[in-house]
Protein backbone atom coordinates (compact mmCIF):
# COMPACT_ATOMS: atom_id res chain seq x y z
CA UNK A 1 0.00 0.00 0.00
CA UNK A 2 1.14 3.23 -0.77
CA UNK A 3 0.16 6.90 0.97
CA UNK A 4 1.25 10.41 0.86
CA UNK A 5 0.66 14.43 1.82
CA UNK A 6 1.66 17.15 0.69
CA UNK A 7 3.31 20.69 1.26
CA UNK A 8 3.86 23.32 -0.05
CA UNK A 9 6.44 26.26 0.94
CA UNK A 10 7.61 29.30 -0.84
CA UNK A 11 11.28 30.44 -1.28
CA UNK A 12 13.49 32.15 -3.20
CA UNK A 13 16.68 30.95 -4.89
CA UNK A 14 19.59 31.02 -8.13
CA UNK A 15 21.12 28.95 -9.98
CA UNK A 16 24.95 29.56 -9.71
CA UNK A 17 26.00 27.72 -12.98
CA UNK A 18 23.56 29.58 -14.95
CA UNK A 19 25.67 31.67 -17.39
CA UNK A 20 25.53 35.57 -16.50
CA UNK A 21 22.58 37.22 -17.78
CA UNK A 22 20.16 34.06 -17.72
CA UNK A 23 16.88 34.78 -15.42
CA UNK A 24 18.18 31.68 -13.50
CA UNK A 25 21.64 33.17 -12.62
CA UNK A 26 19.20 36.32 -10.20
CA UNK A 27 17.82 35.91 -7.79
CA UNK A 28 13.66 34.42 -8.13
CA UNK A 29 11.23 33.15 -6.18
CA UNK A 30 9.03 29.87 -6.93
CA UNK A 31 5.97 28.16 -4.99
CA UNK A 32 6.82 24.63 -4.72
CA UNK A 33 5.11 21.60 -3.99
CA UNK A 34 6.35 18.51 -2.26
CA UNK A 35 4.99 14.90 -2.03
CA UNK A 36 6.35 12.80 0.46
CA UNK A 37 5.48 8.86 -0.51
CA UNK A 38 5.59 5.99 1.91
CA UNK A 39 5.03 2.27 0.96
CA UNK A 40 4.13 -0.57 3.90
CA UNK A 41 1.48 -2.60 4.82
CA UNK A 42 -1.56 -1.34 7.74
CA UNK A 43 -0.79 -2.22 10.68
CA UNK A 44 -2.90 -4.96 12.19
CA UNK A 45 -4.25 -3.24 14.84
CA UNK A 46 -4.60 0.49 14.05
CA UNK A 47 -4.90 -0.70 10.03
CA UNK A 48 -2.44 2.49 9.38
CA UNK A 49 0.64 2.29 7.17
CA UNK A 50 2.09 5.50 9.43
CA UNK A 51 0.31 8.09 11.36
CA UNK A 52 -0.02 10.88 9.53
CA UNK A 53 -0.06 12.97 12.27
CA UNK A 54 3.46 11.72 12.82
CA UNK A 55 4.21 12.05 9.21
CA UNK A 56 2.90 15.76 9.10
CA UNK A 57 5.32 16.58 12.46
CA UNK A 58 8.09 15.69 10.21
CA UNK A 59 7.10 17.11 6.96
CA UNK A 60 6.63 20.56 9.21
CA UNK A 61 10.16 20.71 10.60
CA UNK A 62 11.52 20.26 6.79
CA UNK A 63 9.14 22.29 5.74
CA UNK A 64 9.87 24.93 8.19
CA UNK A 65 13.27 24.98 7.18
CA UNK A 66 12.43 25.64 3.46
CA UNK A 67 9.69 27.89 3.42
CA UNK A 68 10.46 31.40 2.87
CA UNK A 69 13.99 31.05 2.57
CA UNK A 70 16.71 31.73 0.26
CA UNK A 71 17.79 28.28 -0.88
CA UNK A 72 21.17 28.51 -1.62
CA UNK A 73 22.28 29.74 2.27
CA UNK A 74 20.62 26.29 3.67
CA UNK A 75 23.30 23.68 3.85
CA UNK A 76 23.21 21.35 1.12
CA UNK A 77 21.17 23.39 -1.19
CA UNK A 78 23.98 25.93 -2.21
CA UNK A 79 22.90 24.64 -5.79
CA UNK A 80 19.23 24.44 -5.36
CA UNK A 81 18.06 22.70 -8.44
CA UNK A 82 14.69 20.51 -7.91
CA UNK A 83 16.96 17.40 -8.14
CA UNK A 84 18.80 18.71 -5.14
CA UNK A 85 15.86 19.90 -2.79
CA UNK A 86 14.73 16.17 -3.93
CA UNK A 87 17.97 14.59 -2.19
CA UNK A 88 17.71 17.04 0.86
CA UNK A 89 14.14 16.19 1.45
CA UNK A 90 15.15 12.75 1.71
CA UNK A 91 18.00 12.74 3.84
CA UNK A 92 16.58 15.05 6.19
CA UNK A 93 13.10 12.44 6.24
CA UNK A 94 14.47 8.81 5.67
CA UNK A 95 15.37 8.32 9.57
CA UNK A 96 12.01 9.76 10.93
CA UNK A 97 9.78 8.03 8.36
CA UNK A 98 9.72 4.33 8.21
CA UNK A 99 9.00 2.87 4.12
CA UNK A 100 10.25 5.92 2.74
CA UNK A 101 9.70 5.60 -1.38
CA UNK A 102 9.89 8.65 -2.88
CA UNK A 103 9.97 12.57 -2.89
CA UNK A 104 8.62 14.28 -5.62
CA UNK A 105 9.42 18.40 -5.91
CA UNK A 106 7.47 20.50 -8.23
CA UNK A 107 6.83 23.67 -9.27
CA UNK A 108 3.41 23.97 -10.75
CA UNK A 109 3.82 27.28 -12.49
CA UNK A 110 6.30 26.50 -14.38
CA UNK A 111 4.97 22.61 -15.18
CA UNK A 112 8.10 21.12 -14.10
CA UNK A 113 8.83 18.44 -11.45
CA UNK A 114 11.51 15.88 -9.88
CA UNK A 115 11.01 12.47 -8.51
CA UNK A 116 13.20 11.03 -6.28
CA UNK A 117 13.49 6.97 -5.04
CA UNK A 118 16.43 7.58 -3.12
CA UNK A 119 18.67 5.26 -5.28
CA UNK A 120 21.10 7.80 -6.26
CA UNK A 121 23.88 8.60 -4.25
CA UNK A 122 24.06 12.13 -1.72
CA UNK A 123 25.45 14.54 -3.99
CA UNK A 124 27.65 16.99 -2.25
CA UNK A 125 26.60 19.53 -0.01
CA UNK A 126 29.20 22.38 -1.79
CA UNK A 127 28.27 24.57 -4.72
CA UNK A 128 28.76 23.45 -8.35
Amino acid sequence: MRIYKDFLFEAAHYLPSAPIGHPNSRVHGHSFRARVVIDGQPDAKSGLVFHFDDLTAAIEEARDALDHRLLNEIEGLEAPTLERISIWLWNRLQNRVPGLAEIQVSRDSCNEGCIYRGDAPTLPHAAE
